[in-house]
């Protein structure tokens, strides 16, 4: 895939595969190319080059009609940074769950309620937080309902833009084991875009390092974390607090990229 902004290149032929029911990070700096890269993934913003394709379809050209917009939203969901920005304060969670129901499913109204219990109950939540208003929630909560709502369109990729990056390490760890614990059940594919590396560690399979819109390394993430090759990776790696951590390190990383 390509993507340029006047004079500026935001995305440089970056090309990868998500088998079913894997887990692929991207991780880069701010301005890497993260978010560019997934917004033409689901939709919001068009390639200048490139295909994209999910189960062999292709989603690069313009949807044709609400039926093929529909099937879209279907095969790819997101969920954002923060679940606060991306809920309808005005609309409790049960209803917020049962909207994405009621658009892509034909089903009765008792039917869709139980659907919509058994997705809160998916994700550790329950009658009390489906009465409720977002604001009435923690932030843990919120970014709970915010997988349920992507869930209940069944989709076959699931995109993690920095999704824990706004909680609590605490919650974080909750919500962490929540998603491997879907993916082991669902067998639904994530994308998992953020610069937090000890995230990726948990919880991808393979990760994709983004500079400047380029991929410059790519692999099981073990591997990439434990034993990088490109020095941006190695940069990234030293760039990380730790026991003994010495951000001389870093910063001479830095001069080395030139």
């Amino acid at each position: 895939m390509r993507k340029r902004y006047g004079d500026h290149t935001a995305v440089k032929d970056v090309s990868f595969t998500l088998p079913p029911g894997s887990s692929l990070g991207i991780v880069g700096e701010s301005g890497s190319g993260k978010t560019t890269t997934v917004r033409m993934l689901v939709g919001l913003e068009r390639p200048d080059g490139g295909t994209i394709r999910i189960g062999g379809r292709d989603r690069s050209a313009p949807a044709r009609g609400r039926a093929e917009r529909l099937a879209r939203a279907r095969e790819i969901q997101m969920v954002f940074q923060d679940p606060y920005l991306s809920l309808d304060p005005r609309v409790t969670v049960g209803q917020c769950v049962e909207e994405v129901l009621r658009l892509h499913f034909p089903m009765e109204t008792t039917a869709r309620r139980e659907r919509v219990a058994e997705l809160l109950d998916q994700v550790g939540l329950g009658e009390r937080e489906a009465a409720a208003l977002p604001g009435k929630l923690s932030g843990g909560q919120r970014q709970r309902v915010a997988i349920a709502r992507a869930l209940a369109a069944e989709p076959r990729v699931l995109v993690l833009d920095e999704a824990v990056a706004a909680l609590d390490v605490s919650i974080q760890a909750q919500v962490l084991e929540l998603l491997g614990t879907i993916r082991r059940e669902v067998g639904i594919g994530f994308l998992f875009v953020t610069h937090d590396l000890a995230v990726v560690r948990h919880i991808t399979d393979e990760v994709m390092v983004l500079r400047e819109g380029q991929v410059v390394e790519a692999g099981p993430t073990a591997g990439i974390l434990d034993a990088p090759h490109h020095p941006y990776t190695r940069l990234l790696l030293s760039s990380v607090p730790r026991r003994g951590w010495n951000p001389a390190d870093a910063a001479a990383a830095r001069r080395s990229l030139g």
